[in-house]
């Protein structure tokens, strides 16, 4: 759940601040509808085969923000609990930097649930490599993950690595092929058959697209 609460927390707030809410207002219904999911177990009721999760988990939190918005509450939202620690500053810091052209609150939490995914995935193989003991090759080359390293000849990487172009090449390869992997692990865990998995890669792409 707090892995959950992790990925998941910065997409909603980005959603319910786009969809028209203050930020102390996004900040308290994040917190207490992942304390609503935990107290009533409410994800456990999510079925695979009725669609993705990113998809029940939006709809679950913008049925909670309507229902929060017809109660009238003397307390805070949540009663005060916090699940899990959201940095309120660092949140409005990145919601500033949001793409003022993606409008509406539902693409915008489609793009950032692109963008954590790609970072769970970069994080996942950052671990595996650190604890290959290749942690400097991977900080050389994950620019070549990311694509911030288009354009940067491989020979000038060889050159600051001691090793030979071929060598990155290689390397590389068997990067970018452990990240697809991952990526499809990822996508595997909120999809209801493999013969999804492509469809959600492709929605990924669109997600970051737009």
């Amino acid at each position: 759940m707090e892995r959950l609460c992790q990925t998941y927390w910065y997409p909603l707030y980005a959603y319910a601040r786009r969809a028209g809410h203050a930020a102390p207002d996004a900040e308290d219904f994040t917190q207490a509808f992942f304390l609503k999911c935990l107290e009533k177990d409410t994800l456990s009721t999510a079925d695979q085969a009725r669609g993705r999760f990113r998809s029940f988990l939006l709809i679950a939190f913008k049925r909670f923000v309507a229902n929060e918005q017809q109660k009238s509450r003397t307390r805070k939202r949540g009663g005060g609990r916090r699940l899990v620690e959201l940095d309120a500053l660092e949140a409005e810091e990145r919601y500033a930097l949001e793409p003022a052209e993606v409008a509406s609150a539902d693409r915008l939490f489609e793009r950032r649930w692109a963008m954590t995914l790609l970072d769970r995935v970069l994080e996942r193989l950052e671990q595996e490599q650190a604890h290959a003991g290749n942690s400097e090759t991977f900080a050389a080359l994950k620019e070549f993950l990311t694509g911030s390293g288009r354009g940067t000849p491989y020979a000038n990487i060889a050159s600051r690595m001691g090793v030979s172009e071929n060598v990155v090449k290689v390397t590389v390869h068997r990067l970018r092929k452990r990240y697809r992997e991952l990526l499809n692990d990822e996508i595997a865990n909120t999809v209801s058959s493999a013969d999804d998995i492509e469809e959600e890669r492709r929605h990924l792409l669109k997600a970051l697209a737009g």
